[in-house]
Order: structure tokens, then C-alpha cells, then sequence
């Protein structure tokens, strides 16, 4: 349902005002919403994220750039979402891609830094000094 959707997605013109901008926003993040259960059927995320969990993601990316107020630059980032999630919602990402975007990245699951242990403090001051 939500693929068949995508598919229509055609670039709009230009938001006339602030008003409209958000409504589009608005809009994309009810879009986004409808797909979340295909993207978890199509993933098999069930067992790392919860639908609730990917929710409040999305909302959080839309809140990051709350504080924009030019339609254009706000048309602009609509346009990069909603590729973004033609991308997933045709699978054209990995399921890896999506874990490491948004469940690691976004902080829903912590890193407890397991990768580390094993390595001689000889390696950790190389890690550290090397990293630009």
C-alpha cells in the first residue's frame, strides 16, 4: 500500500509560504508512518525496533530541523526525505543500513563498546592517535 503510494510521489512547486511547508510536512510524516509496517515486514526488524520505536525517530529527524523557517530549504529537506524513503520502502537499502541509520544511530539501542575488550592497549593508543 504504502509502495503504491511512493510510486504517485511527484515533486511538488515550491511551498508559497511557511503555512504550506508545514502541512507538506506534516503530510510526509503521515506518509512515513503508513509505510513503517511494510518497512518492518520487508526488514524483519521485529526483532530490533518496534514500529512505536521507528515513530518517534522519524519525528525526532522532523523536530532536528524545526527551527528552519524558508520554505524553499524546507521543500528542499521534504525532497531528501521522501527519497530516502522511496529508497527504503523499495529496498533499495540493506537491512544493516537501516540499523545502523536509524536504530544505533538514533540512540534506541545503546553501544556498549564490547568492541574494545579484546584489543591490547598497544592497539587502542594506535586507534585513537590514527583517527583524523
Amino acid at each position: 500500500m504504502a509502495h503504491a503510494a511512493l510510486k504517485t510521489v511527484k515533486v511538488p512547486p515550491n511551498s508559497a509560504s511557511l503555512e504550506e511547508a508545514r502541512k507538506r510536512t506534516i503530510d510526509f510524516f503521515k506518509l512515513a508512518c503508513r509505510s513503517l509496517p511494510s518497512v518492518m515486514e520487508i526488514y524483519n526488524l521485529d526483532d530490533v525496533v518496534t514500529v512505536s520505536q521507528l515513530r518517534s525517530t522519524i519525528s525526532a529527524e522532523i523536530r532536528k530541523n524545526a527551527h528552519i523557517t524558508n520554505p524553499k530549504v524546507i521543500d528542499l529537506l521534504l525532497f531528501k526525505a521522501t527519497e530516502e524513503l522511496s529508497n527504503v520502502v523499495t529496498h533499495s537499502k540493506q537491512r544493516h543500513h537501516l540499523i545502523g541509520q536509524y536504530v544505533v544511530g538514533s540512540g534506541l539501542i545503546q553501544d556498549t563498546g564490547a568492541k574494545d575488550q579484546g584489543i591490547s592497549d598497544f592497539l587502542k593508543q594506535f586507534y585513537t592517535s590514527n583517527y583524523f
